[in-house]
């Protein structure tokens, strides 16, 4: 159990591609973000949720908190985590991640640099919704974030993406490893429910494990 790391949960998006709160779908008898809460709370004594609609997480007995900045994507979410954190180390987690097991986790947070933030590499994608973060990132998030907003020549694409959480990475240095050569290591870690499809998968998969 650390102490000395918050786990910080993000719960802002709005689901569209599934058509429901993917979060509140369940697998077995408990939905999907009870069993976030559940592998979080094994490893870190501070929890907390980062979302646009706390009143649907109230039943989770976990603090809750909204972004700073509003449809600005999954960026202010990592944002408002780190603000509302009273931990320097933060591990955040994405919602839609969820097949990633406590060792992967477990690798992440204990291994050594001086770098800001430790993701990893997975499936040709940089998994930066799970990874350590420093609370030395706010800055330089709500920088990228008011930047953001004041570019007034944003087109519709980059107003629904928001910003983009690898330009932090860039700003305050990230160890980026590389999660297939860990022995323990599955694609299934980072395998991500988006759509319906992607749900029943899920069950699938839970279900063989």
């Amino acid at each position: 159990m650390h102490k000395d790391i918050t786990g910080i949960i993000l719960s802002g998006g709005r689901s569209s591609r599934m058509g429901v709160n993917k979060s509140l779908l369940k697998i077995g008898d408990k939905t999907v973000i009870e069993h976030v809460v559940k592998l979080m709370r094994s490893l870190f004594e501070k929890v907390l949720i980062v979302t646009n609609d706390p009143g649907e997480y109230s039943f989770l007995n976990v603090p809750l908190f909204e972004d700073i900045y509003t449809r600005m994507g999954p960026l202010a979410g990592i944002h408002s985590g780190l603000v509302n954190s009273d931990t320097r180390k933060n591990f955040i987690l994405s919602c839609d991640l969820p097949l990633i097991t406590s060792e992967m986790i477990e690798y992440l947070i204990t291994y050594e640099t001086d770098k800001a933030i430790t993701v990893a590499k997975a499936e040709g994608f940089v998994q930066q919704l799970c990874g350590l973060y420093d609370k030395s990132c706010i800055d330089k998030a709500e920088e990228i974030l008011k930047a953001e907003l004041n570019t007034e020549t944003r087109n519709d694409d980059q107003k629904k993406r928001g910003c983009r959480v690898l330009s932090l990475l860039h700003e305050c240095g990230a160890e980026i490893l590389d999660a297939e050569i860990l022995p323990f290591y599955s694609p299934d870690f980072y395998f991500n429910m988006n759509k319906r499809e992607d749900y029943e998968l899920a069950l699938k998969k839970l279900a063989d494990a």
